[in-house]
C-alpha cells in the first residue's frame, strides 16, 4: 500500500490523480470531478488523504479517509 497522499491536479490540458511523490499519475482524463471520484476512491481505499488543487495548482481542498486522531475538541 502507498504511503503517500493522492492528489488530484491540473496539467498540460488533463486532470491527473498520483500518489504523492510520484511522477506518474495512476488515473488521467476526464472532467474534474471524475478525476476528483477517482482519487477520493484510492485515498478511502489506501486510508490517506485526498489533496485536491486547481488549474493553478493551488489547493482547494482536504480530505482525510484514514485514522485521523485529533485532540482538538469539535
Amino acid at each position: 500500500m502507498p504511503k503517500g497522499d493522492v492528489e488530484t491536479y491540473h496539467q498540460d490540458g488533463n486532470w491527473h490523480s498520483r500518489i504523492e511523490g510520484q511522477t506518474a499519475p495512476f488515473a488521467t482524463g476526464g472532467t474534474k470531478d471524475e478525476q476528483v471520484g477517482q482519487g477520493r476512491d484510492r485515498a478511502r481505499a489506501d486510508r490517506v488523504e485526498h489533496i485536491v488543487k486547481d488549474q493553478n495548482g493551488q489547493i482547494t481542498e482536504k480530505h482525510t479517509y484514514g485514522d485521523d486522531p485529533r485532540d482538538i475538541p469539535g
